[in-house]
């Protein structure tokens, strides 16, 4: 089945490319980080649907899963939580705009060369050979993880456990403004450390006098 001289698996490419590239380049240009994160959302969506026209279901439902439906939604919450002061985080931009100019181009340049015309291209990337029925996509990844790659995945875990650890002692570090708690002291609080019952003497408000404007009715 072809549409405008493509087959409907390309359109459905081309169109998600599209659309991955509009998100993407919201992601970055929007003032709002609200707006951004959402359009980051579209795009991993987007990003998800290429991974299966590769038959990469595994990979595109964990990037579902893992980022849109963990990392995202805690993007969101911080960044809806948190008073962010837009004009103040936009300060020194133009600062950095000579650097960050040449630093893009020489990024895009790289992208080109890699991924150009001559590498890319519906008679260049073979579609995927068929599978058998009781084919496993993440069994084969899985298998190949754990042989081929096994010690970039281990480097890979142990980048992740220090950065962990670094976040914990950054945050639970003595400072002047935050206020820790004891846990052995809340679990050993009794009733009389916290309650305090106070007698007071009830005071009785003295009648109102009526007015003229009552006597007048009466």
């Amino acid at each position: 089945m072809t549409f405008f001289g493509l087959h409907f698996q390309d359109l459905v490419f081309y169109t998600l490319a599209l659309i991955l590239l509009y998100a993407a380049l919201n992601v970055i240009t929007t003032r709002n980080p609200v707006y951004a994160a959402l359009f980051l959302v579209l795009a991993f969506f987007t990003a998800a649907g290429i991974w299966l026209l590769l038959e990469a279901e595994f990979l595109a439902i964990t990037l579902v899963l893992v980022y849109v439906g963990a990392v995202m939604v805690l993007f969101l919450f911080v960044v809806m939580m948190l008073d962010i002061n837009l004009d103040r985080l936009r300060e020194g931009f133009w600062q950095a705009l000579p650097v960050a100019l040449p630093v893009g181009g020489l990024m895009a340049v790289e992208m080109v060369m890699i991924v150009g015309v001559n590498n890319f291209g519906a008679d260049k990337v073979l579609a995927p050979a068929a599978k058998p029925a009781d084919y496993s996509n993440t069994a084969a990844l899985g298998r190949v993880l754990y042989t081929d790659y096994l010690l970039a995945f281990e480097l890979a875990a142990v980048v992740l456990l220090v950065a962990i650890v670094a976040a914990i002692a950054l945050t639970l570090r003595s400072r002047k403004e935050s206020k820790p708690t004891d846990a052995n002291k809340q679990v050993a609080v009794k009733k009389s450390d916290r309650l305090r019952i106070v007698k007071m003497a009830a005071v009785l408000e003295p009648k109102a006098e009526p007015t003229a404007i009552t006597e007048e009715k009466k």
